[in-house]
């Protein structure tokens, strides 16, 4: 079974804001892949199903950005998985916006959602699929990544959207990690 997790913030006042990055992008990689969001448990919305035989769960922490471990250490733990059936996706102002960067580890690099699942696991050895978001220029941080994308940004955001629900797709039907960062980095 592979597990997909995206990161972002409930709440209407945070849809389609910079920060649920992660949850946009499971969400067309849902809708691609006829996946549903029908289960809530431990601390999250979760969507299953079949892909080329490959049990996929795809995982929406219902916590807030910062205690997003509260729901993956125990997915994790509930369902037997290694850390390589892991893939989290994530927001990262260190990129430009259209940009993707796949890693199979490292550390948190500043992002509370990954420390936290970082702190649940114990372990910094899972996959991320990060999305550029670039970085503010003239506002504060959290008024930046709490805001919405312009229409120019918008239409940037939806192809590099695209090329990621490619490459988890990529992912979850086989394909080596290092080919992966390859492909799409």
């Amino acid at each position: 079974m592979k597990m997909i997790v995206g990161l972002g913030n409930i709440g209407p006042q945070y849809k389609e804001t910079r920060h649920n990055t992660g949850f946009m992008v499971l969400d067309s990689f849902a809708a691609e892949n006829g996946f549903e969001f029908t289960t809530r448990k431990m601390d999250a919305k979760l969507a299953n199903g079949t892909m080329n035989g490959e049990k996929v769960l795809l995982v929406k922490p219902t916590t807030f950005m910062n205690e997003s471990g509260r729901a993956v250490g125990p997915l994790m733990d509930f369902y037997k998985l290694e850390i390589d059936d892991l893939m989290v996706i994530q927001d990262d102002m260190d990129l430009p916006l259209g940009r993707l960067r796949l890693r199979d580890k490292g550390s948190a690099g500043g992002h509370n959602g990954i420390k936290s699942i970082i702190e649940a696991l114990g372990d910094s050895n899972f996959g991320r699929l990060k999305v550029g978001i670039a970085h503010p220029a003239r506002q504060s941080v959290v008024k930046y990544v709490l805001g919405k994308f312009d229409t120019d940004q918008q239409a940037t955001f939806n192809q590099v959207r695209d090329k990621a629900v490619s490459a988890l797709g990529d992912w979850v039907a086989g394909a080596q990690f290092s080919d992966l960062m390859n492909q799409y980095n």
